[in-house]
């Protein structure tokens, strides 16, 4: 993933985050493809899923990456099955109400939606994702395609088998074996799934002896705290002059503020900033930021807004992209992510300098077979070095100059604090780790490309 967000940025010229046709038909050249005029043109219309005459990220990721592979989407097909339960072709709210329960949700307690409305957003969900492709408004009827159309966008996401089962089979307990369940909203024991809560124990994949860090505890979030925390301010709240905020308080206040309106979770964290993107440039200025905090009822002044800001827009350029705003809400790794990182960290840094060096990744990972370095385009110490530079084009963003071949601590957290951003779930992130870093030593050999252990 990280290397096609290089390659977007790369050839997104005028820094707009989507792609017009004019940059599109440069990078075919350039990378000197050998298409036609015409078979560019095609090919730029395939991309643009929506028609709007641009190529935004989540479209050049999707054409990319393609649909699913055979064994995911029979993942998927299972967990629509199991959703249908009355099996009429589509899944609808008495479907669901038989799966989630909705009374316990924040908003059903507080009085603001009843608990079909919450239902009926949970359905809109899913038919987001393909009514962005043109295919017509949410009538909150679930069908198959639609179902697929989900997934596809959240496997293109999702490099590894592994994840992919772990998290379907955490979401809709596929496996028949598995008669535990989740809790609902407000902790409730229900017997019924919910979101955005831990999986079973049993569920979870083995991952050998000796854990890091404690396991955080039931309503962790990706937010790296606990969803019952004590408001720092109600964000209901009116503006308060003589309020003298922290930093950390005003993320704080948003976060809570967010979360009220749905967003916990990648998801519902995208479909607010685009909520709050006005002009869909992909980025947020300093008016529409204001206007999203005023809006979303965060409960600061327009000042503290404006501080607010300055937080999220990591590399200062006045604008605020979904990244930077992902990071800024969702903020470092809690404990438990944090130990598995400094674990890994160790493990590479073989002559204990407190630094990572082509010498430490040499013993680790085997470049021989890289394919450029097959053909002769490049060395191994050049594949090696390009691995160092990955990490540290994360930390490089917010501190401009830092960048030398050589990996600290503190750039190795940086580029584990922007994957964790995007992985809601500390079970995901432990098998995600182990799998790179081979943390509980079931591998011996180094890894290769290609193949080649």
């Amino acid at each position: 993933m990280i290397g096609l967000g290089k390659s977007f940025r790369i050839m997104d010229d005028n820094n707009s985050r989507s792609l017009d046709m004019y940059e599109f038909t440069k990078a075919m050249k350039d990378y000197m493809l050998g298409f036609s005029d015409g078979e560019i043109k095609s090919l730029f219309q395939f991309f643009d899923v929506d028609n709007s005459g641009s190529i935004d990220y989540d479209e050049f990721l999707r054409a990319l990456i393609g649909p699913m592979p055979p064994a995911r989407k029979k993942i998927v097909f299972q967990a629509y099955a199991k959703l249908d339960r009355d099996a009429n072709g589509y899944v609808d709210i008495n479907d669901i109400k038989g799966v989630y329960n909705a009374k316990s949700h924040p908003d059903v307690l507080q009085g603001k939606k009843t608990e079909d409305q919450i239902l009926m957003e949970f359905l809109e969900t899913f038919e987001t994702h393909h009514s962005c492709r043109g295919n017509g408004a949410p009538d909150h009827i679930v069908t198959k395609e639609e179902f697929v159309e989900y997934y596809n966008n959240i496997s293109a996401s999702c490099p590894n088998d592994q994840y992919f089962e772990l998290m379907m089979n955490n979401a809709w307990k596929i496996n028949e074996g598995d008669k535990t369940y989740g809790k609902a909203w407000a902790g409730e024991d229900t017997g019924k799934p919910s979101f955005g809560n831990k999986p079973a124990q049993g569920g979870r994949p083995a991952t050998g002896a000796g854990r890091p860090a404690a396991r955080p505890t039931t309503g962790q979030t990706i937010f790296g705290g606990s969803e019952k925390q004590t408001m720092v301010n109600k964000p209901n709240a009116a503006p308060t002059e003589n309020m003298n905020y922290s930093e950390k308080q005003l993320v704080e206040n948003f976060r809570k503020a967010l979360a009220k309106r749905g967003g916990r979770g990648i998801f519902g964290l995208a479909r607010q900033f685009k909520i709050a993107d006005d002009d869909n440039s992909k980025a947020l200025n300093v008016e529409e930021f204001v206007k999203c905090v005023h809006d979303f009822r965060v409960g600061i002044t327009p000042a503290d807004a404006k501080r607010l800001f300055k937080v999220f827009d990591r590399t200062n350029d006045g604008a605020i992209d979904y990244d930077e705003f992902l990071r800024g809400v969702v903020g470092e790794m809690n404990q438990f992510r944090a130990a598995l990182c400094k674990k890994a960290f160790t493990i590479m840094d073989k002559d204990g300098s407190g630094k990572l060096n082509v010498e430490d990744i040499r013993q680790t990972y085997n470049a021989k077979k890289h394919p450029d370095v097959i053909q002769g385009k490049k060395t191994e110490d050049e594949i090696l070095g390009e691995f160092l530079d990955t990490f540290e084009q994360h930390y490089s963003s917010a501190h401009p100059g830092e960048r030398d071949g050589v990996i600290s601590i503190d750039e190795w957290n940086e580029y584990y604090n922007n994957v964790s951003m995007s992985i809601d779930r500390d079970d995901y992130f432990e098998l995600m780790m182990n799998n790179a870093w081979n943390l509980n030593n079931s591998r011996v050999t180094k890894k290769g490309w290609g193949g080649e252990f």
